[in-house]
Formats: structure tokens, sequence, C-alpha cells
């Protein structure tokens, strides 16, 4: 990715942004060849549209589930995924709507279940973030909003597929390298990360004794349409990812096999912990 390319894709500061515009184009295809560990499982994933969850999503679909896309707004990336996941031979609905609203993630549960049939694993990946040079330009808006997207939104879906999760099943948050090395930019967008790795441990433990395990991804900086699209300046797009130790940004398919591994059984001794995948970061915990 050169500096040209990523000066020349950043042409609005609107979010969600939509894959499709952007340029180039991350890397969602999954590296190896299913092997089924993921055989007739059904999965929830959030923000599977684009970046992340897109990724995920594909891995998922190869390695045997069915998948249920929730999204915004970005109704072409959307189609995408589900185009993406249906040419692995698995099933995939897309479900419009807002997960910072209660009332929405209830009937999104009630649709897969529905609709899938089941629901075993809940990937709670959808994020929002607005930069800000000043903590005092955090107005109420965008504090409320970010963590509505960002926490909220996993108690309320977790709260409505906790009836379906059984023993085996599995929940995977994302949480951010920003948790634990902060960022001067992204004061409540971290606020929120510190909360979901604190929501993860403690959710694992509520659920442990019923066979549910609850585990975390932290990604570091990761090419997708969150950061260009309004998430971060626009001068620091071009140096977005070479402050880490392999100097470059990762892409969504270096980071969905970390999902894939908490949500199947290769991680069954696993729960409350959280992977790194943040290009050599050092961090703690």
């Amino acid at each position: 990715m050169s500096d040209t390319d990523t000066v020349d894709m950043v042409h609005q500061d609107e979010l969600p942004g939509h894959e499709s515009q952007l340029e180039p184009k991350p890397d969602w295809e999954p590296r190896y060849p299913g092997s089924g560990r993921l055989e007739g499982k059904i999965a929830l994933i959030t923000g599977a549209d684009s970046g992340i969850g897109r990724a995920t999503a594909a891995l998922f679909a190869r390695e045997g589930a069915d998948v249920a896309i929730l999204y915004l707004c970005e109704h072409d990336d959307a189609e995408k995924t589900k185009q993406i996941v249906e040419a692995e031979g698995r099933k995939a609905i897309t479900i419009a709507g807002d997960v910072g609203d209660k009332d929405f993630c209830n009937q999104a549960v009630e649709r897969t279940v529905r609709e899938l049939g089941g629901l075993d694993i809940l990937v709670n990946n959808a994020g929002e973030q607005h930069w800000q040079k000043d903590v005092r330009d955090i107005d109420d808006q965008q504090l409320k909003r970010t963590f509505q997207t960002n926490i909220y939104s996993m108690f309320y879906l977790v709260q409505a597929a906790r009836p379906h999760l059984k023993e085996g099943s599995a929940i995977v948050n994302c949480t951010s390298v920003t948790m634990y090395k902060g960022s001067e930019l992204l004061l409540d967008y971290s606020a929120t990360k510190g909360a979901i790795t604190a929501f993860t441990r403690s959710l694992s433990q509520a659920l442990v004794k019923d066979g549910i395990r609850v585990n975390a991804v932290a990604p570091g900086p990761i090419w997708t349409p969150l950061n260009p699209f309004g998430g971060q300046p626009k001068e620091k797009i071009p140096e977005f990812g070479k402050d880490t130790p392999m100097e470059r940004p990762g892409q969504p398919n270096e980071v969905a096999p970390c999902f894939l591994f908490l949500a199947c059984e290769d991680s069954s001794y696993m729960t409350g912990q959280v992977l790194h995948p943040n290009g050599g970061t050092v961090v703690n915990g």
C-alpha cells in the first residue's frame, strides 16, 4: 500500500465506511482450506459487512458455519459478504440495523434462530470511533454513540442470545490494542475497549459453569474502512500501522483466524482470555 494510494482514497469523513469504496481493498480471503472445525454451527457476527467481520464470516463459512451478517447500512458490502459465505456452500442472512438499539438486537437474534435454526457462536465485532484532539471536544452525542455501538451492543446481544446458547457455545468480543496502550486521539473509543475487556473477563466467569466460553481479540491497526473513513485524521492515514514492530497495518484475514480459534474446540481450555494480532506490539494481558 503506497502513500499515494492511501491519500487518494480518503475523500470523506463519514462513518461507517464502505469497503466497496476503499482502495486498496482489504484482504479478506481465508488463507487455507477448511477442516470442518465449525461444521453444523450457526454464528451471528456484528459488523460482518466489511473488514474484520467480513473476513471472519468468510473463514467461519469455510469451516462449516452458517452466518447471520449484522450491519448498519452498507447494503452493498453486506450483500458481498453474503455471496462470499454462500460461495463456501453455507447459508447466510443479512440483517440491517443499529446494534446500539436493544430492540434491534432482540429482533436480530430472533431472526437468526428462526431462519438459520439456532445460535452457537456470537461474535461482537461492530465498532465505532471518532477522533478528537481535545477531550473537551467530545460532545454528549459522540460519547453516547460510541458507548452504545461498542459496549451497550454487547450487553444487548448477549442478553438476547443467552437463552439460545448452550454447553459448547462461544462468545468472542472485539476489543483493541488501544485498551492496553491508550490513544490520545481516541479517548472515548479506548474507554469502551477497556470496558469490553472487563466485560469479557467477567462474563467468562459468569458462564463458565454452563460450558459457554467467552474470549476476546484485541487487534492492532488493521486496514479496514473504520480508520480511513473518518476514524483517524486524514494526514495520519499514510503512516497508519507503521508504528508497529512490523511497520505495516494488518489485514482482516490476519485477524480472522483468532476469532476462529476462540470460536471452535481448538481453544476448549480457554475462557476470559484475549488474543493480540497487532503487528508485534507487546502488551500485558
